[in-house]
């Protein structure tokens, strides 16, 4: 009788450290690829590529105050119309469900509201770069040699799904490099955006990832 008592513990305590673990790692896939939302809904952030901070809402979401270069995290609300209020100015938007917006402040510019695709794979990372500024640009090897996103025609957009990995890249207008890019980090389910602003030879061209998470 003590023995099978023991052996029922042991089965127990088996199950229930399997279903801890399984919870966690559910936990964990879900701070990794999105937020948690009901089905039917849309995400929206809001970039910054401004100099001073900057006060973004929309509809009754209040996405923060954002550091200049800097950028919020996604917020989830129901697929329909919305105001966005963005600094002073203020726009519709239709936002549709399981679509990812961004709203983008640039100095000079109206604000433009971006929207991207969801990305599902979780072995590989999305690199993709927006081109808001007025002239054809391309992501490559920082020695020129290999396009990663190649020809991104102006106020237009491209990506490429890639392996998980630290880079370093840089921006070029055919074989003319612009700019070095800061070294990204490329981690497995994450979408990674360039998001190039500005006009001529005055390009601001800054990576948008979530920020880091402590769940």
């Amino acid at each position: 009788m003590i023995r099978q008592n023991k052996r029922s513990w042991t089965s127990y305590a088996c199950a229930l450290a399997l279903s801890v673990g399984a919870l966690h790692a559910q936990a964990g896939d879900a701070a990794l690829y999105a937020p948690q939302a009901p089905k039917g809904s849309a995400f929206v952030r809001a970039y910054n590529a401004g100099n001073s901070e900057l006060s973004v809402s929309v509809g009754n979401t209040d996405l923060s105050d954002i550091a200049p270069l800097g950028s919020s995290d996604f917020s989830y609300l129901p697929a329909g119309s919305y105001s966005a209020q963005v600094g002073s100015n203020r726009l519709p938007v239709k936002l549709d469900a399981g679509r990812y917006y961004t709203l983008v402040n640039q100095p000079g510019s109206e604000p433009k509201l971006v929207s991207e695709a969801a990305f599902s794979n979780k072995h590989k990372a999305m690199l993709r770069v927006q081109n808001l500024s007025d002239r054809s640009l391309s992501l490559k090897t920082a020695d020129g040699k290999a396009a990663v996103v190649d020809k991104v025609a102006p106020d237009g957009n491209g990506e490429r799904e890639v392996n998980p990995v630290k880079v370093s890249l840089a921006l070029f207008d055919g074989d003319n490099k612009i700019s070095d890019l800061k070294p990204v980090a490329l981690t497995r389910g994450e979408v990674v955006s360039l998001y190039i602003t500005g006009s001529g030879s005055q390009l601001s061209p800054v990576w948008v990832k979530r920020p880091a998470r402590n769940e």
